[in-house]
Parts: structure tokens; sequence; C-alpha cells
């Protein structure tokens, strides 16, 4: 190739290929007899639990996975700990437990409520606030309330609260778990009156 400006000339090569290929007919028809099984285990004796009802059991088995990555991982980050008593290796489980149920259940509830409106929620996602969802999460849920701020000052025998606006999504949440807003309002005494 020739020079362009100050650079220097280049040389350029062209190759075709050409690849023939044959067919093993006897490994394609072993592989396809593999296709579409699943391996399923299970605790459950075959007189108690039959293997199509496994497979009914487990098919849903994803939803039950996901909640357990959520105790494994972010939000509630039960990680390996050196823990040497074994009642508070319970007890951390047990506890941790507990805010799992609470995250799957904020998000049934908070689903349920937008499926039965036939409506959805807007304005989680952060960057995309037009993007709307009637599947959220319970973690994209509580995030839309981390900007809330409760500031108490005492001051001459007297406290004074500021506490943060609701946003109409934050108000729209509260509506569909069934809470009121005075749960949030009665977090702090109100007073107008500069401290």
């Amino acid at each position: 190739m020739r020079r362009y400006r100050d650079r220097p000339a280049r040389m350029v090569e062209h190759r075709r290929f050409q690849v023939n290929g044959t067919l093993e007919t006897e490994a394609i028809n072993q592989q396809m007899q593999t296709l579409g099984w699943r391996v399923y285990v299970t605790n459950h004796p075959a007189a108690a639990l039959s293997l199509p009802q496994a497979v009914t059991v487990y098919r849903q088995e994803y939803l039950v996975e996901h909640s357990f990555s959520r105790l494994k991982g972010h939000p509630l980050s039960l990680s390996p700990m050196y823990l040497q008593r074994e009642d508070h290796i319970k007890g951390l489980i047990r506890l941790l437990s507990m805010g799992l149920r609470l995250l799957t259940l904020v998000e049934f509830q908070m689903r349920q409520a937008l499926a039965g409106h036939q409506e959805t929620l807007s304005g989680l996602y952060i960057g995309n606030p037009k993007r709307a969802t009637a599947r959220p999460t319970a973690e994209l849920l509580l995030a839309s309330f981390r900007d809330i701020t409760l500031v108490m000052v005492n001051a001459r025998g007297q406290t004074y609260a500021h506490l943060t606006e609701l946003t109409p999504l934050q108000q729209q949440i509260l509506k569909a778990l069934n809470f009121p807003v005075s749960i949030y309002t009665l977090l702090g005494p109100v007073s107008d009156e500069p401290p």
C-alpha cells in the first residue's frame, strides 16, 4: 500500500481459507438423546414424593433459590464469620432469615397491590426515572427511601425536628403496602419554630 502523509507504507495481505467437514452422526445422536434431560435430587422417599410430584414441586424452586441468594449476598450478607458458639450461629441465621422473610413479604405485597390495580411503579431506577415496573424488588423499594433524613436538635430544653418530606413515589409505596403516612410523620416531634 502507499504511504499517507507522514505514515509509513504498509503491506496488507489477504488470505482465503476453505474448511471441509463431515458429520459424525453417531456422536450427534448420542448427544441428542441427553437434550432436555434434567437431574433432580431429593431426600424424600419415592413413597412420599413420586417423580412427577418432585418435578412439579421443583418447577418454582428458582424463586426460593433467588431468596437464598439474597441471604448469602446483598443485602443481608450472611458471609463466613468466625462465630464459635453454636447458639450464636443459629441466632444469626435466624435473625437474617427473618430479614429475608420481611424482604420477600414486602415484595409480594407490593406486586399484589400493583397487579390488583393494574398499575406500574416508575421512579425506582436511578438514571432512568421513567422506567416503570409492575414487579419491583424489595431492594429497589427500600432504596427509594435512602435520602430520608431526620435531624433532631435539643436546645434550651426543647427538641426541634426536621424530617424530609415524602416524595409522591414514597407515598405511593406506603399506600400500596397498607401503611399510613403517619408511621413516617410521627418519627420525631414536630416543631415549626427554629432552634
